[in-house]
């Protein structure tokens, strides 16, 4: 990933990691998702969700107070 970034949550669940990254950006912290599911039906691998380092801790404070 790019310089400045670092990842905060990961799942094999595309649909949950899209979830989170939705949750972050509705919380103004720009987030990207990094695909890693290998295979052409998502079963293999996982989803990454990464946001500035400047944003790590509000990022994971808005994580653990959603329960997600």
């Amino acid at each position: 990933m790019i310089k400045g970034w670092v990842k905060i949550y990961t799942s094999t669940d595309f649909f949950k990691s899209e979830l989170v990254r939705q949750v972050l950006v509705d919380n103004e912290i720009n987030a990207v998702i990094l695909d890693k599911q290998g295979s052409p039906y998502k079963v293999l691998g996982y989803v990454e969700v990464y946001v500035q380092e400047v944003n790590e801790e509000k990022a994971l404070g808005i994580i653990t107070t959603n329960e997600l």
